[in-house]
Formats: structure tokens, C-alpha cells, sequence
């Protein structure tokens, strides 16, 4: 991986995350327990070789920036600058917001020129997933491709959410359209593109001279490089990949973590998954608490009973409550007598003892956090009110 710098776009809005995404760039949502989203696919870039890696912020990154800090967590922090935050930036001939994932990478031109590689490798920090991006390489060597994309079948329902593909036996791409409302094949764009730098340099300077394109990759230069013909092919992943863009898929992905016979492993030494790391004391389990298939991380306080649940560090749960199929972040304090159903609370929220909250299989998890916990509260009060009147 010498000669392929990798990008990394993290400055995703992430607006269908809804509250989950408020003062918080998408890429640095917790999850998994002790993780945040983008920790996934730095450490693809540890764990594959990758030897140069820019990060591209945008979006509130102040928490996403003190997180990955200089990249130490992931043996990113070299002399020789292993990992660069790339923000928006002016200058006297101009510059501006990212316009766009392609307008990103052409905006950060001179970084990856700087290191003059022959390849460049172009990825999302809001998936979750664990792959070798030099299998990608080989693959894209080996055809002499001017770009290659890492595809996965997605179910067929889901798939107007996606780039969708259409191949030849040999893996050409003959066909591409992005988010088709009527999609003719669930084979999906994973976002993940290895470009050889001389032929992608050239569309994005084309690009970036057309006023009337959006600058984006699925939109645009995908298509540009597909109608000149160029060598495009497929490279078919099968592990466990989630793009976590909505409130159901994330709450999904977590929950899919307890699922021991899950392609994706926490506990896979050959491809760990590296994170900063917190000097907080084990958890206890009192006498009286329950736990059952779920991850509980350091610091936790457990005196109720917990299923099929997903603890960051410092939850504390009271004695006669019940945590079921949800995601506490960080810091999360729980009353006695509670009750908590598929809800994902975010960090530092407090939940009054006697409060219950059940979210059934057919609606989407319930973000909560101290603001929105203050309305739920009125309501019932309300609602209490009303009855007895």
C-alpha cells in the first residue's frame, strides 16, 4: 500500500440520524459499547497497511477531532505523518465548504500530491465493516483498471438507497445509476473506490470546471468516467458491512453485535478494531442485577436487569429497572423502576426513576436525550392530568 494514499471522506451531516447527529458529526456517533463509527474504517487503514491517510471534517467536527486527536490510537501519529485532518479551508485565490465528496478530494489535491502515489483510495467514515483494501488493490492492479468499486447484494427493498451496479462475467461495469427509484439489480455501491491518481485527477479538474455538476462521485464522475468508457470494474466483498444512516439501521448494526455467528468480530485479532482508550475502572454487577446477551462496558453500574442490550462506558442502571434491546451511550444514568424498550439514549441523559418507555418492533427505535426526556415527561404528565379530570 506504499503508493495508495488513502482519503477519507468524515464530514458526513448525517441528517436522517436525527437527534443522534445534533452538535455531532455522523462519523463520531458512539457505537459498539466503547467504539465511534469512523473507529471501523481507520482501523481497516491500520490493519490493510495504509500508509498515508487524509481525513476530510466538515460537519461540527470539534468531537470528531478530539477523538482521532494525532491518529496515536491507531499507529497513525509516525514522524512521517501517517494521518492528516483535512478541513475547509480559504486562501487569497479562494476555497470554500466541501461541495460535494468529489469537490473534497479536488479541494485536497495538493495533499495527495505531496506524497505522489500511483493510486488513490477514496472511503466513507460512517460504515461499519472490516476489509483488507489491499485485496482491492491487487484486484484493481490486476485488471488494469482505471477504478474499481466494492460492491455487496443489498436487499432489494433497500436498494433505491444505493449506487446499483451492472457487471459482465468478468467483472467489467457496463452500468451504473445512482439511487434509481426503480433500481434493476440489488448489486450495491459500497463507497468505496480505488482510483489509479493520473486518470481520477483528470475528471476531477473536468469536474470542478462544470458549473452545473453536483461534485459528487455516484452522481458524477462515476458516470463521466463510465461514458468515456474507461476501465471500471467490480470487486465483490462478502463480509458484514451496514451503512448506518438512519436511526433504525444504527440502532440494527448494534444489536447485530451480540449476534455471536456475525461475520464481523470485535474479539478477531488478525483485523481489531482500535479505539482511544479511557482510564475507567471495571464494572459491577450488583447481587441483585441481571445480564443477559449484551455488551456492558467498563465503568458500568448495574443493579436492575439488562437484555439484549448495547452499555458505553459509566451507565449506571437502578435497582428494578429493565433495559431491553436499546444503546446507552456514555454516561447514561438510570432511576430506579424504570422501564426501557428499544430506545437509544444518548451521552450524560438522565432517566427519572419510574419513567418507562417501550418502543414496539413496527416503529423505529426512540432517540432520547435530556431535552427530548423533559417533553416526554410534560406529555405523560398531561396526559395523566386528562385522565383523572
Amino acid at each position: 500500500m506504499k503508493n495508495c494514499v488513502g482519503m477519507l471522506l468524515a464530514g458526513g451531516e448525517g441528517k436522517r440520524l436525527g437527534a443522534l447527529t445534533k452538535n455531532l458529526a455522523k462519523p463520531a456517533v458512539p457505537f459498539g459499547g466503547k467504539y465511534r463509527i469512523i473507529d471501523f474504517t481507520l482501523s481497516n487503514c491500520v490493519n490493510s497497511g495504509m500508509q498515508h491517510v487524509g481525513v476530510m471534517t466538515q460537519y461540527s467536527p470539534l468531537e470528531l477531532n478530539r477523538h482521532i486527536g494525532n491518529g496515536e490510537a491507531w499507529d497513525l501519529n509516525r514522524m512521517d505523518g501517517a494521518m492528516t485532518v483535512l478541513s475547509p479551508y480559504t486562501e487569497r485565490n479562494g476555497g470554500d465548504w466541501y461541495n460535494g465528496t468529489a469537490d473534497a478530494i479536488y479541494q485536497n489535491t495538493h495533499f495527495i500530491d505531496e506524497h505522489d502515489p500511483e493510486y488513490v483510495l477514496v472511503i466513507s467514515g460512517d460504515h461499519i465493516y472490516q476489509m483488507d483494501y489491499g485485496q482491492l488493490l491487487e484486484q484493481h492492479k490486476r485488471t488494469g483498471a482505471d477504478a474499481t468499486i466494492s460492491v455487496m447484494p443489498v436487499a432489494w427493498e433497500e436498494a433505491s438507497r444505493f449506487g446499483i451496479l451492472h457487471t459482465l462475467d468478468n467483472g467489467r461495469i457496463y452500468e451504473f445509476a445512482e439511487k434509481p427509484e426503480h433500481p434493476k439489480s440489488n448489486l450495491a455501491s459500497m463507497g468505496i473506490y480505488m482510483f489509479t491518481w493520473k486518470v481520477l485527477k483528470s475528471y476531477l479538474q473536468q469536474d470542478a470546471n462544470n458549473e452545473y455538476s453536483s461534485h459528487d462521485f455516484g452522481k458524477d464522475i462515476i458516470p463521466a468516467m463510465l461514458g468515456d468508457e474507461c476501465h471500471m470494474y467490480a470487486y465483490q466483498f462478502t463480509g458484514y458491512w451496514k451503512d448506518v444512516g438512519t436511526v433504525q439501521s444504527y440502532w440494527e448494526a448494534n444489536m447485530d453485535l451480540l449476534d455471536e455467528d456475525l461475520q464481523l468480530s470485535l474479539n478477531n485479532k488478525n483485523r481489531r478494531v482500535y479505539s482511544n482508550e479511557s482510564n475507567i475502572p471495571p464494572e459491577y454487577i450488583d447481587e441483585t442485577a441481571e445480564v443477559t446477551y449484551s455488551l456492558i462496558n467498563s465503568g458500568c453500574w448495574i443493579c436492575g436487569k439488562v437484555d439484549s442490550s448495547v452499555l458505553f462506558e459509566n451507565v449506571k442502571i437502578g435497582k428494578g429497572s429493565k433495559v431491553c434491546r436499546s444503546i446507552l451511550h456514555p454516561g447514561v444514568t438510570v432511576g430506579e423502576n424504570v422501564t426501557l424498550e428499544r430506545v437509544i439514549v444518548k451521552e450524560n441523559t438522565e432517566i427519572p426513576a419510574g419513567t418507562h418507555i417501550s418502543i414496539s418492533a413496527d416503529e423505529e427505535p426512540l432517540v432520547i436525550d435530556q431535552h427530548s426526556l423533559e417533553h416526554i415527561e410534560a406529555t405523560l404528565e398531561k396526559d395523566e392530568e386528562e385522565l383523572y379530570s
